[in-house]
């Protein structure tokens, strides 16, 4: 009997401290707050992005090269779509050179850029869309040879299209890739110094670009 009385005594002791541990009935209980997941992606952004652009052609002198700038934009989130507007400008070194015995010619796009509409689905943090609108190039033709050397500068303009993929890795920022395709119009050059000129024809693009964005 002593044993069991012991052994109730030292459970009363027990339940009793538990007791005591435990919040007094009433008291305000305090959870500890839930951070959502989910993103919005409305509002402005600004950013950095550079890549790759490639001339269009199985032609070995085609201008192929890298280009680098900035974005600015604004989002629309309504449920799972977004849309938006973005601009974006580059200074570019897409160029090539050729020589044919004492003539030298080069061709280089000195910068790039366009204003794009893009429409999209959200899965949260990750965004998929399209993209389309107007395009420009500022395009530089020289040519030189012994004791001659002329050049002239143009801007194409044009439009570009593709698709891309956004993703929110923290709160206002935002990593994205992208690829372009970029179709500019003719221009002539030399008109002043070779009349009437030379036509340089249409020139079409592939560029593939990624960027990092933090959004207001």
């Amino acid at each position: 009997m002593k044993r069991v009385a012991v052994g109730l005594l030292l459970a009363s002791i027990a339940s009793a401290a538990c007791a005591a541990d435990m919040s007094a009935p009433g008291a305000p209980y305090t959870k500890a707050p839930a951070i959502s997941p989910a993103i919005n992606w409305s509002g402005f952004y600004i950013g950095a992005m550079g890549g790759y652009a490639a001339e269009a052609t199985s032609d070995p002198l085609a201008i192929k090269g890298g280009f680098a700038g900035g974005t600015l934009g604004y989002n629309w989130q309504s449920g799972m779509f977004v849309a938006g507007i973005e601009a974006d400008g580059a200074w570019a070194d897409i160029s090539q050179t050729a020589t044919a015995g004492l003539v030298t010619v080069a061709d280089k796009i000195q910068s790039i850029g366009t204003v794009r509409g893009r429409v999209g689905v959200a899965f949260d943090q990750v965004l998929f869309y399209g993209t389309g609108g107007f395009a420009f190039a500022d395009n530089k033709i020289s040519a030189s040879a012994p004791g001659v050397a002329v050049s002239d500068s143009k801007v194409h303009t044009g439009w570009a299209a593709g698709a891309g993929v956004e993703w929110m890795f923290a709160r206002g920022w935002s990593v994205k890739a992208e690829y372009l395709y970029r179709r500019f119009d003719s221009q002539t050059y030399f008109a002043a110094q070779l009349p009437p000129g030379i036509v340089s024809g249409s020139l079409a693009m592939n560029s593939g670009q990624v960027g990092i964005n933090y959004h207001f």
